[in-house]
């Protein structure tokens, strides 16, 4: 079993993930464990606390990525070197409680190659964001004709077949939850409460929470460019009933006084329009300039194995 954990500035966390993950190992001493920490690019201790980890724990391997790729990225980069007949991922903040780990083996172990974690609840977080979350994964599943469970994120376990099927996937852009269900296999879930932060504060500002969105509706959805279709469609129906009415109002009653009002509400509107449709074209063309690039994921500066620094690539 291997245990994927993308870690950046996790410093404040790091003890408390390593005591719950020791005591996980000791509870199922039936299954060979590994965890493989990838250090995001942190800027603070995390990755000597994780050398440090390391050193003293043989089933731990650390990566250390060149700068800061993104939590898609570092989630990629470990899962691609974990040796696991399965292998599970999940966040160094403790909102993805370790606890849960034996439930995902369990369903594992009956058959099914992914087992999701689904939230029950979102301690800790506000309204704004528990909100924002639940109109998000309802809405992609409308727009998407890829099945991606709601309140799901990357709290899950992965056999080894779904594992490698997630790794031909060949996107730059990576949204890992549509992935896993575009790939499809035997599924199941899981629930749990999801805590609040152990310590710190959450890595998915809001501006990175909307890109990740982006991501997923234009990675897994042609609906916003069927949109644009369907709003050309209305705005044509909308002028010729516009000039339908002009004409009318012109020969009723040629005296009716213009003014500038009406034109100008036009004007504005259908060029706000126009941006719209210029702006969702743009998005879908900027994805396939970054797939075009084929540039990797993540760039690996070091592998720590038994305390021994055993690959360096730059």
């Amino acid at each position: 079993m291997s245990i994927v954990v993308p870690c950046h500035n996790e410093e404040q966390t790091l003890p408390m993930l390593r005591e719950r993950l020791a005591r996980l190992w000791d509870t199922r001493i039936d299954l060979d464990w590994e965890c493989v920490l990838v250090d995001d690019g942190s800027d603070d201790s995390t990755l000597g606390l994780l050398r440090e980890w390391q050193a003293a724990e043989p089933r731990v391997t650390v990566i250390s990525l060149s700068r800061n790729f993104g939590h898609q990225s570092a989630l990629c980069a470990g899962t691609d070197n974990a040796l696991g007949d399965a292998v599970v991922t999940m966040d160094a903040d403790l909102q993805d409680p370790p606890e849960v780990v034996p439930a995902l083996v369990d369903k594992w172990l009956e058959g099914n190659d992914v087992v999701c974690a689904r939230r029950t609840c979102r301690d800790g977080e506000t309204a704004f964001k528990r909100l924002t979350a639940r109109v998000f994964y309802r809405v992609l599943r409308v727009l998407s004709d890829t099945d991606i469970p709601a309140d799901v994120g990357d709290f899950r376990l992965l056999s080894r077949r779904a594992l490698e099927a997630l790794g031909s996937l060949p996107e730059s852009s990576r949204f890992i939850r549509g992935l896993v269900g575009w790939i499809g296999f035997k599924q199941a879930t899981v629930e749990y409460r999801r805590s609040g932060r152990f310590a710190g504060s959450t890595k998915y500002s809001l501006p990175r929470m909307v890109s990740l969105a982006i991501d997923a509706v234009t990675s897994f959805s042609t609906a916003p460019l069927r949109f644009i279709s369907y709003l050309g469609v209305a705005s044509m129906a909308l002028g010729f009933a516009v000039a339908i009415w002009a004409a009318w109002a012109r020969f009723a009653n040629p005296a009716v006084e213009r003014g500038w009002a009406s034109l100008m509400v036009a004007v504005c509107v259908l060029q706000g329009l126009n941006l719209l449709c210029i702006g969702i074209v743009g998005e879908y063309l900027g994805r396939v300039l970054l797939e075009a690039k084929r540039r990797p994921l993540y760039v690996i500066r070091d592998v720590y194995r038994s305390g021994v620094r055993v690959e360096e690539r730059a």
